[in-house]
């Protein structure tokens, strides 16, 4: 049985993120895991914050901190709210940690002895008012494909073309504003990524039927215009260092000036997808600590990441569209690299027999924005992932963002739907159906799931619909479809409700209490089935229902090979009705979070 390898893009160490954030990746990559798990499979989900770059620098000393500690507090402030979301990552790492700085430079080393790095002196923008070099991004200014006037110094936003900042127009300092800028030189390494313009074709456009045209349009585009060198370094003081270890030689027999290097990071882009691999050695490192063993043997995290020991591991990258150049040309290009070596005649040639795997399936997925406009913190517009948890418990959410994912284009989050969804589909379809059919079993069976009684038509129809259903929603959810996934969800609980309706064992119990025994031990038992297949989406008020008809937590996926898939609990068993499951919105809290967070006007 494959074994599943999960990532979500890194969320950015500064600020709190909102509703986009989550629905972009994190979310969606839970959803999933919690799914593979459910069925069986060996499954290992990997997060972590991006901590290096120009923005934590800034962020620190606003807050009067160095970066280490500004790192250390925010990434346990995400932590903890990530976990508060439900989201069940198997590990949360850092990107300072020393094992990417390890596996950083190791990686980095590896490139230049095969020959895919080399030196050259680039002219850098130097603010004379901040008296720094500015990396990419803290240079502003406007696009030159598409006149956007904030694009950034390393990729436009707006048209997403990657960029360089003497490419922009009228450029000036992110930091203080100030135009005073000037072109000055200096020596970086660069990944010689226009090598594997082929290569990358060729792997990309194998990937065409599986993965979704978002991300292979996007892919494509960056090689259709001409694959650049990257530079992957910066002159900044946070960050992996690059002259903090021993180089070897190229294979014109050079090592790089190493003074001429001094006091230079390796570019943020560089080293955060690297992470992924890093903190699945920290995971492993954390577990080999629990049990005392000290640090893990390499194999220990190896066996998820290179062949041939993870043969067998399918690996599922999750990331919102502005990440996906990065994670399908950046990324690919270290691990070609670092699996290869360059020769003399130009060809590759396989340089170890255990090469570091790339993704098999990459979900790309659109923005949600804010009645059509971006969430912004600096001007308090949207729902961030604190402010959010304050509101309302975390499933209301978790049911919203995954039955709108952003998948095929943007989604818009507006109070309004978002309040006449959850009370139409929590409060109304599932919290009505086992509120209602919990009550009546507590009132006339005694608490207990009744005996007696044979089941009939209607309830061959059920389970044949059910198993139906069941196996559309199974076929949405490996297939990484979530919104249609969604919808199967919401429309197993409509199939649910439906039987109730139509048996009514409230009006049988009166003159045939065993047609209404069948019916509350159906009910019943769709109550257990939901409790099941709603954990991925719903995991808190999934326990809740699971609890509540005497099942274990997180129970297993049914098993979809045509068997009874509604014969789950034993006949005289104790239930109880829990708390309301989901209350509704109320118009007046929709009001007073308008005003609070915006609406139209503020978007």
């Amino acid at each position: 049985m494959s074994r599943i390898l999960i990532t979500s893009a890194l969320p950015y160490i500064n600020g709190i993120k909102h509703l986009g954030t989550l629905a972009g990746s994190m979310l969606p990559a839970d959803v999933y895991a919690r799914f593979q798990r459910s069925r069986g499979r060996e499954t290992l989900y990997i997060c972590a914050t991006d901590e290096h770059g120009t923005p934590t620098e800034l962020a620190a000393a606003e807050k009067g901190q160095d970066p280490a500690t500004f790192c250390a507090e925010q990434h346990q402030i995400q932590h903890d709210l990530g976990r508060a979301f439900g989201l069940s990552w198997d590990h949360f790492g850092r990107s300072s940690s020393p094992q990417n700085h390890r596996l950083t430079q190791r990686f980095a080393q590896q490139l230049w002895e095969a020959g895919f790095i080399e030196e050259r002196v680039t002219q850098q923008v130097y603010s004379n008012a901040d008296k720094r070099f500015l990396p990419d991004r803290y240079v502003i200014g406007t696009c030159p494909h598409c006149g956007y006037e904030s694009a950034r110094g390393d990729q436009c936003e707006n048209c997403t073309r990657v960029l360089d900042p003497a490419d922009l127009i009228h450029p000036r300092s992110a930091v203080s504003g100030s135009t005073d800028i000037e072109i000055r030189g200096s020596k970086h390494l660069f990944l010689r990524q226009s090598l594997f313009a082929g290569k990358l074709r060729h792997w990309i456009e194998a990937k065409r039927d599986r993965w979704p045209l978002l991300v292979t349009s996007i892919a494509l585009k960056w090689l259709d215009e001409g694959l650049q060198d990257r530079g992957i370094t910066r002159d900044l003081e946070w960050g992996v260092p690059v002259n903090a270890f021993e180089w070897g030689p190229n294979p014109e027999g050079r090592t790089p000036d190493i003074e001429g290097l001094a006091g230079k990071v390796f570019y943020v882009w560089f080293d955060a997808p690297i992470e992924y691999i890093a903190a699945t050695w920290e995971w492993a490192d954390a577990r080999a600590a629990e049990a005392g063993t000290g640090p893990a043997p390499d194999a220990d995290w190896e066996r998820w990441w290179r062949e041939p020991a993870a043969a067998d591991v399918t690996y599922v990258e999750f990331m919102g569209k502005d990440n996906v150049p990065f994670h399908t040309v950046g990324f690919p290009c270290t691990l070609f690299g670092i699996n290869e070596t360059l020769g003399a005649d130009g060809k590759f040639t396989p340089v170890n027999n255990a090469p570091w795997k790339l993704v098999d399936q990459l979900k790309g997925f659109n923005w949600l924005d804010y009645y059509g406009g971006k969430f912004s913190t600096s001007q308090k517009r949207g729902v961030f992932m604190d402010h959010a948890l304050e509101l309302l418990p975390a499933d209301y959410w978790r049911w919203w963002v995954t039955a709108n994912t952003p998948e095929t284009s943007d989604a818009t989050f507006t109070w309004e739907q978002f309040q006449a969804q959850v009370n139409a589909d929590l409060a109304d379809v599932l919290g009505n159906f086992v509120n209602r059919i919990l009550k009546f079993t507590e009132s006339r069976f005694e608490g207990k799931v009744p005996e007696g009684g044979a089941a009939g038509p209607l309830e061959e129809k059920l389970e044949a619909d059910v198993l139906a259903k069941l196996r559309e929603l199974t076929e949405h959810l490996e297939g990484r479809e979530f919104r249609k996934a969604a919808t199967a969800l919401r429309q197993l609980w409509v199939l649910g409700n439906g039987y109730l309706t139509e048996a009514a064992p409230w009006t049988a119990f009166k003159t045939d209490p065993g047609r209404a025994a069948v019916g509350v031990r159906t009910g019943l038992n769709l109550v257990a089935l939901f409790a099941k297949i709603c954990e991925p989406f719903i995991p808190f008020a999934a326990e809740t229902v699971a609890l509540s008809v005497g099942e274990a937590f997180p129970g297993r996926w049914p098993v979809l090979d045509g068997s009874p898939v509604l014969a789950i609990l034993p006949e005289g068993r104790p239930v109880k009705a829990p708390d309301v499951l989901f209350r509704k919105v109320e118009d007046t809290q929709v009001a007073e979070w308008r005003e609070r967070f915006g609406g139209p006007e503020a978007a």
